[in-house]
């Protein structure tokens, strides 16, 4: 339940030697105002806690409330940990999107997967992107008000009536006008579009994206993602994947308006994610057509990004060779084995392979893995369940170590997408698992055993 409904934030620890810890303010105490003024939210507390002087009124358990004046340094952290980060619920999504991937989600899985995110606050906070048809005037305000950026909006098109059959909500196409108050502002954002066969591709994304080039600079980036499709898709929107020709044609369509708005702009703009150029057989662009990678969540750049970090990696490691830094003893010359989706497969290939010709007598197993669990139109190695991880590896020659990307597994913790736990892995296949990272300077030192 929102703690502010409750009166006040609840406060769920202090940081040691802070001036919260100073004042005596303890956990279960709550937060009622500072300088007078309600917090409805983290941004609200970080905004007031800024200033050198403020007023903090606590409330105790006991129901006494105890004003405080402090006198600060002007960026200086009073210490305060409440018990929900946000310091208020989480809002969820209320469109019915015709690519929603949670609705392409089968029954039985834990709660957590099911809420639909479109909160502004955490496209700030964790890149997240939203809609803008959750957001009122007053959000709008605050974000002003806080100069909260980046912003990350989902745009899907810049057509207001497909945009609302696309959200399957009649005020989508009206929420795009709250761009123009972000533009306005000054309030740097990124776009997504999430491209659907035969909806919003065509002459409708060469529209979208002309109307998007109107937002520059302000809006820096955008990104153009296929919609994924899994085979949980009974009784929703007939979509279609895109073939090889599809995505040519895509990346064709997005790589001339790179070359048109970077004449006038000295920025890409837009950008096609990693999976047409694999799905069109196109080579990946060099790094320096992303821009500073600004949507490597998106899966935009990922993978050149890693094979760069991979090469230079190898360089120094064939310079730590030269120079006698490194010796190539028995110690680098296990047999270990690695998974990865379908999608990064032949990269990770292609550097395995690589290392072995660099060590001799070090031998790497890559296993692609197919998503059974969500259907094999899944690529990524993000989507990847325990229970398809050991079906295919059951048997296979795994080596001393077995090497996982971390993004198979939840945040923070060590379980996977079928709350199948990374102990359980190990016990059933009898090996030792160790996690990459998604950097090349990772993977390398995952295989040499230093991750």
């Amino acid at each position: 339940m929102n703690s502010k409904k409750q009166h006040g934030h609840l406060i769920k620890d202090v940081v040691e030697g802070s001036i919260a810890m100073e004042l005596e303010i303890e956990p279960g105490d709550r937060l009622l105002t500072i300088n007078n003024e309600e917090i409805d939210d983290i941004f609200d507390y970080q905004y007031y806690e800024e200033n050198e002087y403020i007023e903090i009124l606590i409330e105790k358990p006991n129901g006494d409330q105890w004003l405080f004046e402090v006198d600060k340094d002007e960026d200086e952290d009073i210490g305060i940990i409440f018990e929900n980060g946000l310091m208020d619920e989480y809002r969820s999504c209320h469109n019915k999107c015709i690519f929603c991937f949670i609705d392409q989600m089968p029954k039985g899985m834990r709660d957590t997967l099911y809420f639909k995110d479109d909160d502004s606050r955490l496209s700030f906070l964790q890149g997240n992107y939203v809609t803008l048809t959750n957001m009122s005037d007053h959000d709008i305000d605050r974000i002003i008000k806080y100069n909260l950026s980046p912003i990350n909006i989902s745009f899907q098109t810049m057509n207001p009536n497909l945009r609302c059959i696309m959200l399957n909500n009649r005020f989508a196409g009206d929420a795009l006008k709250k761009v123009d108050r972000l533009y306005e502002a000054g309030i740097t954002m990124n776009g997504q579009i999430v491209l659907c066969k035969g909806v919003n591709d065509g002459k409708e994304l060469e529209f979208s994206i002309r109307k998007l080039t109107e937002y520059l600079p302000v809006l820096e980036s955008v990104s153009v993602v296929p919609v994924g499709l899994s085979k949980y898709r009974e009784g929703l929107y007939p979509l279609e994947p895109f073939n090889r020709e599809d995505a040519i044609e895509v990346i064709e369509l997005l790589h001339g308006f790179q070359r048109e708005i970077y004449d006038k702009y000295g920025t890409h703009f837009v950008h096609a994610s990693d999976e047409w150029y694999i799905l069109a057989g196109r080579e990946l662009p060099s790094a320096e057509n992303y821009d500073g990678y600004l949507q490597l969540e998106n899966g935009v750049g990922m993978i050149r990004l890693m094979l760069d970090e991979f090469q230079d990696a190898v360089t120094e490691l064939k310079k730590s060779i030269r120079d006698g830094r490194v010796q190539l003893t028995e110690r680098y010359c296990d047999e270990i084995s690695m998974v990865t989706g379908k999608l990064a497969y032949p990269y990770i290939l292609r550097m395995a392979e690589e290392m072995m010709t660099l060590i001799p007598g070090l031998i790497i197993h890559v296993y692609e893995i197919v998503n059974h669990f969500f259907g094999e139109m899944i690529t990524v190695s993000g989507l990847l369940t325990g229970q398809d991880i050991i079906g295919q590896l059951k048997g296979k020659a795994l080596g001393k170590r077995l090497l996982l990307p971390q993004n198979t597994l939840r945040s923070g913790e060590e379980i996977f997408l079928d709350d199948i736990t990374l102990e359980e892995m190990e016990r059933t296949l009898q090996v030792k698992t160790d996690i990459v990272k998604s950097s090349g300077y990772d993977f390398v030192n995952a295989i040499l055993g230093e991750a």
